[in-house]
């Protein structure tokens, strides 16, 4: 039964072979669900009209769509029947090439997403010449990770990563000297890449943990356009 994330792999796969990246095509369609990648344009358009796709959530990475996920399901809502496709494309640099298959000039749906304030010239560019300039996306100041924390200040932060089971690890890590200067929200920033898995782990956790009404505004904004 196709499912949102038979999409996603699609997609994966096309975005793939509209940059020449034959073994992440490969990669892609060895996954399953997809068909054969040369054929995965054919196959998001097929699964894009089956489920009623109507918009793509274009994402720098799993973090941010955990962290979107969860707020989601905060608020009772399911995402993939209503039509939305949350969509991490493995950095910003990739929003053109997504843009361009999934808008105006591809399979036609509308296009959001959320972004750091570096990579903001990379979906500006992207929207504008997939013909989606008027569509808009919402910027963080620095990423998503910093947003929450100052959201949820420092205290209730290390509250969660001890929660976590993480306590040690950051014991260590904020003794290193390259930490000293930097201030606490920075080095809590830091120490969540630090590992392979764990900001993406804490791009829901953190979600989970916010007080309703202290929803960093670009997370909010992005959640109530859709």
């Amino acid at each position: 039964m196709a499912d949102m994330e038979s999409f996603r792999e699609a997609v994966t796969a096309w975005a793939a072979v509209d940059a020449g990246d034959l073994d992440g095509a490969r990669a892609a369609d060895d996954a399953g669900d997809t068909g054969d990648a040369r054929d995965a344009g054919d196959a998001a358009r097929e699964l894009a009209a089956r489920l009623s796709v109507r918009t793509a959530v274009l994402l720098e990475g799993r973090s941010d769509a955990e962290a979107v996920d969860a707020l989601a399901a905060r608020r009772g809502r399911d995402l993939a029947a209503e039509g939305v496709c949350v969509l991490p494309m493995g950095g910003a640099m990739s929003v053109g090439r997504y843009a361009r298959l999934l808008g105006p000039t591809g399979l036609g749906l509308r296009l959001t997403g959320l972004c750091d304030e570096a990579e903001r010239g990379y979906y500006s560019r992207g929207f504008e010449r997939a013909g989606a300039a008027g569509q808009g996306f919402f910027i963080c100041a620095a990423d998503l990770e910093d947003e929450l924390i100052r959201a949820l200040g420092v205290p209730r932060v290390e509250d969660l990563v001890r929660a976590e089971g993480d306590l040690r690890p950051l014991r260590s890590f904020l003794r290193q000297p390259a930490q000293r200067d930097r201030d606490p929200q920075q080095r809590l920033r830091r120490f969540l890449g630090t590992k392979k898995g764990r900001k993406i782990r804490y791009g829901r956790v953190l979600v989970e943990a916010l007080d309703p009404g202290r929803v960093p505004t670009p997370l909010e904004g992005l959640l109530a356009g859709l």
